[in-house]
């Protein structure tokens, strides 16, 4: 029956599908060109480093330098990423980060370490973002709380809890087995790099090729369509909470790595870098669109634009005013792209 139905009016299918590769073709191009236009701006961000730094900017070390910086604030943006493209938002990220290197640098921690490897002290840091992240899920998504209250919240009390574990003292890194898994380079390459293009390839592959990234899609587009169609949405909500306290706690092992030590001070304000990153990246703040290679150019101009600052020994509120109106403007931009394709 179904077959004759669509047998017999072959104008109407031919005109579904030519629809729908225009709809396709128009999404796939309105992602590329706004990634060209990232690609473009970072471009000139580099043409204005090297014309005002000289080989300075240019050289080897630099350029690994602009990598290791962007790397702790991109694993967090890639779980930021799956979080606003849901329509909500993650202010905790950087008191949980901050949790993770203390709970994680602990002398309990490192004791345990040697007996038993590095994999007590990654793990701690793991399970103490993955916990926070699933807590701000369930108030929520089960306690109906706005994302805003719920995760300021959590920034407050991590912050908190941070300081009572460390006494306010940083706690250095004293573990061969850990130093020598995570410090140093990989074939020319900090291994912290190494660790933030696989989260990269991960979160891409998770958001673009498996069924809960259409879900978040989904979600992040119209939740109650979502629940109609058989998503069970508070329980998605739930585990994109906990993906952002996960890629927490990796960016806290990032971080001890890369400074070797733990204090409650780790991660203060670098949620707003994380957010501001993907947000000038293209994931929408309303939701219903994402985009990791967005957030990846994005993390890498914020990272470039500092790098640059600091060559040109710019004033640190300078460089606060010059984060701002980048910020506003994406968001302006964002507003401007959107509003037609919300309309049609």
């Amino acid at each position: 029956m179904s077959e004759q139905q669509t047998s017999s009016n072959p104008a109407a299918d031919t005109s579904k599908s030519a629809a729908g590769r225009r709809r396709g073709f128009s999404s796939l191009s309105g992602g590329t060109v706004r990634n060209v236009g990232l690609v473009v701006a970072l471009l000139l961000l580099c043409l204005v480093g090297f014309l005002t730094g000289g080989e300075r900017f240019a050289s080897l070390t630099n350029l690994t330098i602009i990598l290791s910086l962007a790397s702790v604030t991109g694993v967090m943006a890639i779980g930021m990423t799956f979080v606003i493209t849901t329509g909500g938002i993650d202010l905790s990220v950087g008191s949980v980060l901050g949790l993770t290197t203390v709970w994680a640098s602990t002398l309990a921690t490192q004791n345990m370490a040697d007996q038993y490897g590095w994999i007590v002290m990654v793990g701690c840091a793991l399970a103490v973002g993955l916990a926070a992240g699933l807590i701000n899920g369930v108030i929520i998504a089960y306690g109906n709380v706005v994302a805003f209250i719920a995760t300021l919240a959590m920034l407050v009390a991590a912050r908190g809890l941070a300081e009572l574990i460390a006494n306010r003292r940083t706690q250095i890194v004293d573990q061969p087995s850990f130093e020598d898994t995570f410090q140093g380079d990989l074939l020319g390459v900090p291994k912290i790099v190494w660790i933030f293009a696989l989260v990269v390839v991960a979160g891409w592959f998770l958001l673009n090729r498996t069924t809960f990234g259409r879900r978040t899609v989904a979600v992040g587009g119209n939740p109650e369509a979502a629940r109609l169609a058989g998503i069970k949405v508070k329980r998605h909500l739930m585990y994109v909470y906990g993906l952002s306290g996960l890629t927490a706690g990796v960016a806290g092992v990032m971080l001890l790595a890369r400074t070797g030590a733990g204090s409650s001070t780790n991660g203060l304000l670098l949620e707003l870098d994380v957010i501001a990153a993907v947000v000038v990246g293209g994931t929408l703040l309303a939701g219903g669109r994402g985009s990791i290679v967005g957030t990846v150019i994005g993390v890498l101009i914020f990272a470039t634009l500092t790098n640059v600052f600091i060559i040109n020994n710019i004033d640190s509120s300078v460089q606060q005013i010059a984060r701002g109106a980048i910020i506003v403007g994406a968001v302006l931009l964002q507003q401007r792209i959107s509003r037609p394709s919300r309309s049609s």
